[in-house]
């Protein structure tokens, strides 16, 4: 761990192709039972790890046996770190900050993925912008979209304190070259109904540029505790006993390695890249799902660990879905494969496009829903129709319908580089080149293109002339959508593209307390274990609450911050 280490991301997502976007400015029901009692991590196994075999769910297995003879070394530390990512690096930096003796560990030999958005409540930037946030409301709002199975306490801990990871994060990025600017969201009608927009989202100019903040965060622990890091470092399990964890055994180069801790955060990401997982506590999500933009490490071994560990599992899923998976013709939503070889069929590439509110109709050729919606629920009526599967028609007038779109979020890059001039052509390159956009000269063309047959193309001839006549009249009497996002497909190219739901990320994951403990089935802290970001939960339920925009970001990046800063004794 003494060589000089320049690692970049794991992996970016990418929702526009190319540099141009940088140019412009993510079924476990009783679980809580299933969690087994502890065992020494060098012992054999116990009466918790027999009964895991036999009640443990198929996709959580039984804790791996450890001998003590297959240590083959063994470190100390005040403070373990499993995860280099974006709760990992915020933890890893603060705790360099603070003198303190610790650990990173992570199983690649790089910082994983990097977010460039941060979900910062009330920084002084925002503020003095007039975006104030009323921290009250935003708690009710969170609590509503997960229909009250969350902690406000949790909730509220990354209300209070993600400003002051603002204020110590920003001048760190700024030292870099990268400089933050505030989303102001527009303030207008979506959805059909009413939402909270509060200005939230920080962004770091230029986005999926180097360097990104986690790069930022290694070069400052490197420069401050430079024999703090261990790259290879693969989590096996936690080393724990009834009430109480104290390290971790991982697989690396040299064989098993055990660091002995006082305490140990747990910060390894969800769970989208374990298929099984998925197929039995996301059943929703695998059902809406063509592509994946997931992190590959996010196998779900640190969830697996901490429940072995005797903590517990929010009971409902909780998936980041966006509506960006762009198939060809005929694909259907789902796994391809069976197992852990399972994948679905579309790239992992997220064709941005697919986030705006074009017309969209399922294979009978007709519209089924608000398009107008939050990502995952648009992917979620999808669900009910035929192959789960949508269709988005547009026309060569699509960039300025896009600007008046006027979405939010990611997709709001989609307005910004229409409004820098990119041609529309430029924009779809990527969908188009891979055989997926279909284009023609008449409508009648794009639905055989489409693959349009019989009565569905009947019908979707029949559909697009009615949603010409709702345009006209600045009406949906179908679902409700607003004037403002209804669009007319009468001006030759014609566009059509066929999408399901893009992965991201599971962000269910271990119930904590305000101080990011983790809790056992009678929700008592588990002495010396604390989890944040994906791999914990109480914080979310059945979505990801999209127009909370950078929510997910910001609170990993505070709960890690919180974890070394409440250790350090800096709370």
């Amino acid at each position: 761990m003494e060589e000089k280490i320049t690692n970049k991301g794991v992996s970016r997502r990418n929702f526009l192709a190319g540099a141009a976007l940088a140019g412009v400015a993510a079924a476990g029901a009783g679980l809580a039972g299933c969690a087994p009692a502890g065992n020494s991590a060098k012992g054999a196994a116990s009466k918790g790890a027999a009964a895991a075999e036999t009640d443990a769910p198929a996709w959580l297995g039984v804790e791996p046996e450890v001998a003590e003879s297959d240590i083959k070394k063994t470190e100390e530390t005040d403070f373990l770190i499993i995860g280099a990512g974006t709760a990992g690096m915020c933890a890893a930096g603060t705790a360099a900050d603070l003198g303190m003796k610790f650990i990173l560990a992570e199983k690649n030999d790089k910082v994983t993925e990097t977010r460039e958005y941060l979900g910062i409540v009330n920084s002084k930037a925002a503020v003095a912008q007039g975006g104030e946030v009323d921290g009250m409301k935003l708690l009710n709002e969170l609590t509503r979209y997960a229909s009250g199975k969350c902690n406000q306490d949790v909730i509220k801990m990354w209300i209070d304190e993600s400003a002051e990871l603002f204020d110590w994060i920003d001048p760190l990025m700024q030292a870099a070259g990268k400089q933050a600017v505030v989303d102001m969201p527009p303030a207008h009608a979506t959805g059909g109904t009413d939402y909270m927009l509060p200005v939230l989202q920080h962004i770091y100019l230029t986005p999926y540029s180097d360097p990104m903040r986690n790069d930022v965060l290694l070069s400052h622990v490197q420069e401050k505790s430079a024999d703090s890091v261990r790259w290879g470092y693969d989590l096996v399990k936690l080393v724990h006993e009834e009430g109480k964890v104290s390290g971790a055994i991982f697989n690396t180069s040299e064989g098993y390695v055990q660091v002995n801790a006082k305490n140990t955060l747990l910060a390894t990401g969800g769970y989208p890249a374990n298929p099984t997982m998925m197929k039995a506590l996301q059943p929703a999500a695998v059902g809406c799902c063509t592509a994946s933009s997931f992190n590959p490490a996010d196998t779900g071994i640190g969830l697996k660990a901490g429940l072995w560990a005797g903590g517990v599992k929010d009971p409902d899923p909780a998936p980041m879905i966006f509506d960006r998976g762009a198939v060809e013709v005929g694909v259907d939503c789902g796994y391809i494969g069976k197992g852990d070889e399972a994948a679905f069929p579309g790239t992992i590439y997220q064709e941005n496009i697919g986030s705006q509110p074009f017309m969209k109709v399922n294979r009978n050729g007709v519209r089924f829903a608000n398009e107008s919606t939050p990502y995952d629920t648009l992917c979620f009526q999808a669900a009910q129709q035929p192959g789960g599967v949508w269709c988005s028609i547009f026309d060569a007038n699509a960039p300025e319908d896009i600007i008046r779109f006027s979405t939010i979020g990611c997709s709001a890059f989609a307005n910004q580089m229409m409004a820098a001039g990119m041609p529309l052509e430029e924009f779809v390159a990527t969908s188009r080149d891979a055989g997926y956009l279909k284009k023609a000269d008449t409508i009648e063309e794009l639905a055989d293109k489409l693959g349009f047959e019989g009565e569905s193309k009947k019908a979707f001839l029949e559909q697009v002339e009615r949603y010409n006549q709702q345009f006209d009249a600045q009406a949906d009497d179908d679902y409700g959508k607003e004037a403002y996002r209804l669009s007319a497909i009468r001006t030759a190219p014609f566009y059509g593209l066929w999408f399901g739901g893009t992965l991201l990320t599971t962000i269910d994951g271990l119930r904590i307390n305000s101080e990011c403990q983790v809790l056992d089935g009678k929700g008592a802290a588990i002495e010396g274990f604390y989890a944040a970001g994906d791999v914990s939960g109480s914080f979310f339920s059945g979505n990801y609450p999209e127009y909370i925009v950078g929510v997910a970001s910001g609170r990993s990046s505070t709960q890690g911050r919180h974890v070394a800063r409440k250790l350090g004794g800096d709370l």
